[in-house]
C-alpha cells in the first residue's frame, strides 16, 4: 500500500525534513538542558523550553497538554515515548516524585509494575522508532500502535501494529488465536485503510528483569491482508 500523503506538497516536505533530523535536533536540545521529566502514573510528563515545544511536535513525542504555568509547555509521554527518550536517545531523565533522576535498572522496574506488558510494548515501539517511523497509540482502531511515515499532518497512518509476544501463560496476549480475530482485526483495518502488522517479540527465554534483556529479544515482522477473491478470478 503506498503512503496517502495529506495535500499537494506533502512529500516533497517530509523529504526535506526527514523525521531522522527532528528527532535528532529535540535529542541535542534536550541533553543540553539536561531536560528530566515526571513519572506520574502511566505518562511521563516535561516541561518544555520554547525551541523543546517546537521539536516535540515536529518529531511527535507526546502531546501538549494544558496548564496555569504559562512559560513552559508541557508535554504528557507514553512510558513508551520517555524509556526511548531516556534509555535509547539517553537524553531524558526521569525522576517520580520529588526524588532525584532514577537509574535505568529503577526506571525499568517501575514501569514493569505500572504496565504488564511494558517490555513487549517497548520492544516494538523502539523497533520502529529506530527505523525512523513515527509511532503513536493505536487504541481507537483496537490495536497497540498506528505507525506513519512521516508527521500524521503531512500523511496517513500506514500501518495498525499489533504486538504479540509469549505474554503471560503463553497465549499470545489472549490475541490473534483463532480465525475470527484475524478477520475481524483485518476488516477493521481494511475499513480505515491500513495493513495490519503483527511484530511478534520472541524473548527466547530471557526474563523481563532488567532493560538489558532488550538486547537479548527479537522481533518478528508479519503484514497480514485480507484475501479478495475478486482480484483473482477470471473476467
Amino acid at each position: 500500500m503506498a503512503p496517502r500523503w495529506k495535500g499537494k506538497g506533502a512529500e516533497a516536505k517530509a523529504l526535506a525534513d526527514p523525521v531522522s533530523k527532528i528527532v535528532a535536533q529535540l535529542q541535542s536540545s534536550l541533553i543540553q538542558t539536561s531536560a528530566s521529566g515526571i513519572l506520574s502514573g502511566c505518562s511521563v510528563l516535561i516541561a518544555a523550553e520554547a525551541e523543546q515545544t517546537d521539536l516535540f511536535s515536529r518529531a511527535c513525542f507526546g502531546r501538549p497538554i494544558v496548564t496555569v504555568d504559562k512559560d513552559k509547555q508541557w508535554f504528557q509521554l507514553s512510558l513508551e515515548e520517555a524509556f526511548f527518550l531516556c534509555y535509547s536517545l539517553k537524553c531524558l531523565k526521569i525522576k517520580v516524585g520529588d526524588s532525584s533522576p532514577k537509574s535505568y535498572e529503577e526506571l525499568w522496574h517501575c514501569m514493569i509494575t505500572r504496565k504488564e506488558t511494558f517490555s513487549d510494548l517497548y520492544k516494538a515501539y523502539s523497533h520502529l522508532r529506530m527505523k525512523n517511523w513515527v509511532v503513536k497509540s493505536g487504541s481507537q482502531y483496537g490495536v497497540d500502535f498506528v505507525a506513519y511515515r512521516h508527521h500524521p499532518s503531512l500523511v496517513h497512518s500506514e500501518y495498525a501494529v499489533l504486538v504479540l509476544s509469549e505474554g503471560v501463560g503463553n497465549d499470545l496476549n489472549g490475541r490473534l488465536r483463532v480465525w475470527s480475530d484475524f478477520h475481524c482485526t483485518t476488516r477493521l483495518c481494511g475499513s480505515v485503510v491500513k495493513t495490519l502488522l503483527v511484530l511478534y517479540i520472541n524473548r527466547n527465554g530471557n526474563s523481563n528483569v532488567s532493560p538489558l534483556c532488550l538486547e537479548k529479544y527479537t522481533v518478528e515482522e508479519r503484514t497480514v491482508s485480507r484475501w479478495s477473491p475478486e482480484q483473482c478470478r477470471e473476467e
